[in-house]
């Protein structure tokens, strides 16, 4: 089953310079696990291919049941050196939400919380 990772997740992100930190937090610790298996750093690179130009280093904090990934030149040069109109990480964290991840049927019960309404099944 195809769902967005904003099923089961929640994610935080800011900005330092030219730097996007994204923290993706489980809702359930057991779903760490997928997190582990389906939000890897070149995911998330290829997800915003259009704005990381760096490279995506990916930590792991199983304690937090959390991932967290470093977004090097991820802001055209960030803050007032970015042509950008909105030179700031803080909208990283809703937009890795959107990313598309594979849940195993076993994995189907992590939906209890979900904070988007829509699952989409592959057949």
């Amino acid at each position: 089953m195809i769902v967005k990772l904003g099923q089961i997740a929640h994610a935080r992100s800011g900005d330092k310079g030219n730097l996007v930190n994204i923290g993706v937090i489980a809702y359930q610790a057991e779903a760490y696990a997928v997190l582990l298996r389906e939000v890897t750093a070149a995911r998330v690179k290829a997800h915003f291919a259009d704005r990381i130009e760096g490279d995506v280093e990916r930590f792991e904090l199983p304690n937090l049941g959390a991932l967290n990934f470093v977004c090097r030149d991820a802001l055209m040069g960030g803050g007032t050196l970015s042509l950008l109109s909105d030179a700031q990480g803080k909208l990283f964290g809703g937009g890795v939400l959107s990313l598309r991840i594979e849940l195993q049927e076993s994995e189907i019960k992590f939906l209890q919380h979900a904070s988007y309404p829509t699952v989409t099944r592959i057949i």
